[in-house]
């Protein structure tokens, strides 16, 4: 039965970079049903993370406030989640029913954040491993895969059985059956909430994956299909730090990403081949709702938390500025009475906090405030620029980024970055002392400038960037609630 307004499904990936998708022109990575997506509805090539990494960027898309403006500006585990205006919330008071399953990567880990119901799968989480951690709170008890998967195969099985680390660069295929991996078991019980829905509730479904976030541990079959091809290298650049490389390339899981490059091409593939399989069990997702005949009122929204380096530059992982950590995939797919449009790219400026004004806007719920916009009208072709951010010590950094360009100030080191992303769009060449590029630079550097005015850390007075204040992956001045 057709609602009057669309159901939402929205799809999210973790450590998904912008550019592997088939959609994007990547020349190696396959994704069919995330072309199909593409190829039926808008799909924004310029989408960005504004603080790339898991948590903060979640807590964007779930309030569609900035990293400033929710507090969390870098990563941080064991911090309570209060908000108290989020995405499900709004849409469960406008009369939707909100199902998330896979990962929510929230503290503690059963908060809902206005679900009403979540089945939980957080990926490998250190923090809540660690023997001290309280019953309640142990991965091993709260998420409802590892708790699943025990109950299958066994009070030793776990996604450490392939020997492969959660941020780790190495990889091998999936060591069970395909059906216990939890790509597979996020879609089956995403699957299994269609079964069981309201037929006349309209319903907002979460599909949040935790591929192609390493362990990069696909099923075989997945591996096969890189095993043996050609694939693009890593891309370099003239400011990559080869000394850090060398330090550091050995270790299994650091920021750099292997020295050999042997490992480099290994990771390559058990990255896309995490892609392939994600992209495969969004088809069974596509298809199961095709046999509910839900495909002409529902909107399918897909995107990621942030990116992965995948050995750019010497770098590996994400919380940087650059285009493999930053750029993420952003899809708006549905009948073209919800969406306006199909088979359009939209060059806007857009990022995770448009996401929660996107999605009521579509449901015609009430409207909170929020930094972000809907992305189904103009309301965001005036948006010029976005400030990014990510706390991470001495790498700790802050960008602007427009449609053209990107410039860097890293704040306790005072190193700057520019790109002319126009001209060089894989960021291969530092142009921030190229006398042609010096107006420019300062103009970007006036909007960080800006950005920053009043910021607690104490930045800038209004008139210049200061080096080295004190930074927290958590502001305690945040919009909305105290942190």
């Amino acid at each position: 039965m057709k609602q009057n307004r669309p159901n939402i499904v929205l799809i999210m990936t973790d450590e998904m970079r912008g550019d592997c998708m088939g959609a994007a022109g990547h020349p190696d990575v396959k994704t069919p049903y995330l072309d199909s997506l593409a190829a039926n509805g808008i799909y924004f090539p310029n989408a960005q993370s504004a603080c790339p990494s898991c948590v903060p960027a979640r807590a964007v898309l779930h309030t569609g406030l900035s990293p400033q403006h929710c507090g969390r500006v870098g990563y941080a585990d064991g911090v309570s989640w209060d908000y108290p205006c989020t995405l499900a919330g709004q849409l469960a008071k406008a009369g939707y029913y909100t199902q998330c399953v896979g990962k929510m990567h929230v503290h503690p880990l059963r908060r809902t954040l206005g679900f009403h119901n979540v089945e939980l799968h957080d990926g490998y989480l250190h923090h809540y491993r660690y023997s001290s951690v309280p019953y309640g709170e142990n991965q091993q008890y709260a998420d409802d895969y590892f708790y699943w998967l025990k109950n299958e195969l066994g009070v030793s099985a776990d996604v450490t059985a392939t020997g492969i680390d959660c941020n780790s660069y190495i990889a091998r295929p999936w060591c069970y059956p395909e059906q216990y991996h939890p790509t597979n078991w996020v879609t089956d019980r995403s699957i299994d909430f269609l079964r069981r829905r309201d037929p006349d509730m309209p319903f907002f479904l979460m599909v949040s994956y935790v591929r192609p976030h390493a362990p990069y541990d696909a099923p075989q079959c997945y591996f096969d299909m890189y095993e043996r091809k050609k694939l693009r290298p890593p891309v370099s650049g003239d400011w990559d730090d080869r000394e850090a490389l060398a330090r550091q390339g050995r270790q299994f899981n650091t920021s750099t990403g292997p020295a050999d490059s042997e490992l480099i091409r290994r990771q390559q593939v058990g990255y896309y081949a995490c892609i392939t399989h994600v992209d495969h069990q969004i088809g069974r997702l596509l298809i199961a709702l095709t046999e509910h005949r839900l495909e002409n009122n529902t909107v399918i929204l897909f995107t990621s938390d942030h990116g992965e380096l995948l050995s750019d530059h010497c770098l590996s992982r994400k919380s940087r500025a650059y285009k493999g950590s930053a750029n993420i995939p952003m899809i708006v797919s549905g009948p073209k009475e919800f969406i306006g449009a199909q088979g359009v790219v939209s060059e806007n400026l857009v990022e995770l906090r448009d996401v929660m004004p996107t999605c009521l806007a579509l449901a015609g719920a009430e409207q909170p405030y929020t930094d972000g916009g809907n992305m189904l009208t103009e309301e965001l072709n005036h948006r010029t620029y976005l400030h990014g951010e990510h706390t991470a010590g001495d790498l700790s950094s802050h960008w602007i980024v427009t449609a053209k360009d990107k410039y860097v100030w890293y704040s306790q080191t005072g190193a700057e970055r520019y790109f002319q992303l126009d001209a060089d769009p894989e960021e291969r060449h530092n142009a921030v002392h190229d006398a042609a590029c010096r107006e420019r630079v300062e103009e970007l550097r006036s909007l960080l400038i800006q950005e920053l005015t009043g910021r607690e850390e104490g930045f800038t007075d209004g008139s210049q960037l200061f080096l080295k204040r004190p930074v927290s992956p958590c502001l305690t001045m945040a919009q909305g609630r105290n942190l």
